[in-house]
């Protein structure tokens, strides 16, 4: 019967076999930081890929080659209709907020939403997920120990909601694996590349930029976004199954990693120290800055108690796992990114 059509059709329809028989990579959160350099890499490796986005597409380099879905994690329909002919999910959407007036609709994506992507693969019997976690989902320490993937989020060390979210988002995950979904879980910790520096953590870069006066001696975790990416896909790769895995490249100050961004811009790196006390005043500002002028307070109290907090992360089990897998200097990384953004945005 094929033979009796037009050579276009003819070309048409093999292209569709082709792609009905085809196994893709599906990709949720594909405009965010962390999915549209993921996608960018999965093209570079020869993978075929679909991506899920909510209002627009990412403009990376090869987005032609990429089946877009537009919709959200919240929509089942639209999660089954993408899973068609999916061999693997990388499920990287999220909201990452430590605003409170914003707790409902993060719960609603990032524990709901994950439910259902996980039933979802499940369903669609997809032969491996990895879940883009935190490491806020791991909780802190009552003595300032290292963190490790031992270790859970609880109302007894972390008050975060974002914290919370993810570690029921978890939670959802490893209830998928016990009902037969192979997965692997990441847990980043702050992300550095050069995204929307307007929103989540390039907006570190954006205020270090700004000149922004004040430093604290709190300690965090920070990992270059390729790094994240690096080592996604090697889990993915891996006969690695049913297991978390911390992604944190350095501990360091935000004093530290605020005067290098700075000093890399070429501006004034802060000098002046946020006692706890200070950084209530500096809070309450923010929020009166915010209230006047509608745009999200650079500080809440959850980044405030963050930015004074003590947190150490243990990043051995994947450097142990592939032995041959390295961290980028964070300096380096810093380097990178400001150059990014430079051009991005012609500063």
């Amino acid at each position: 019967m094929t033979d009796e059509l037009p050579n276009e059709l003819k070309e048409m329809t093999a292209q569709s076999i082709s792609e009905s028989n085809a196994q893709f990579v599906f990709v949720t959160g594909g405009s965010g930081l962390v999915g549209s350099n993921l996608i960018e890499q999965l093209l570079k490796e020869g993978k075929m890929v679909k991506a899920l986005y909510r209002s627009s597409i990412p403009d990376i380099p090869g987005k032609e080659k990429v089946t877009w879905v537009r919709g959200n994690i919240l929509d089942i329909s639209s999660l089954e209709e993408a899973m068609i002919n999916v061999k693997e999910v990388y499920h990287c959407a999220a909201i990452v907020s430590f605003d409170p007036s914003q707790k409902y609709e993060m719960f609603k994506i990032n524990i709901g939403g994950t439910a259902n992507v996980v039933d979802t693969a499940n369903a669609a019997c997809v032969e491996k997920l990895c879940f883009v976690s935190s490491v806020a989902a791991l909780g802190k320490s009552h003595k300032n120990h290292e963190i490790n993937e031992t270790m859970n989020w609880s109302e007894e060390t972390d008050k975060s909601n974002y914290g919370k979210s993810k570690y029921l988002a978890e939670m959802e995950v490893w209830r998928g694996i016990g009902e037969g979904l192979k997965a692997v879980i990441v847990n980043p910790s702050i992300i550095l590349g050069s995204g929307d520096w307007n929103d989540g953590s390039t907006k570190l870069f954006k205020t270090a930029y700004e000149e922004f006066r004040w430093y604290t001696e709190g300690v965090t975790g920070f990992v270059d976004i390729k790094d994240v990416i690096r080592a996604m896909i090697a889990l993915m790769a891996a006969d690695i199954n049913n297991s978390r895995f911390i992604i944190s490249a350095e501990n360091r100050t935000f004093k530290d990693v605020f005067t290098t961004i700075a000093k890399s811009f070429g501006k004034k790196p802060p000098n002046k120290k946020a006692t706890p006390f200070l950084s209530q005043i500096v809070l309450s500002l923010e929020t009166s800055k915010s209230r006047l002028t509608g745009v999200k307070p650079l500080l809440t109290t959850e980044t405030a108690q963050a930015a004074q907090s003590i947190v150490k992360f243990d990043n051995a089990k994947l450097l142990n796992t592939f032995p041959g897998f390295s961290y980028t200097p964070i300096n380096a990384t810093i380097q990178r990114v400001t150059k990014e953004l430079t051009v991005k945005y012609k500063l």
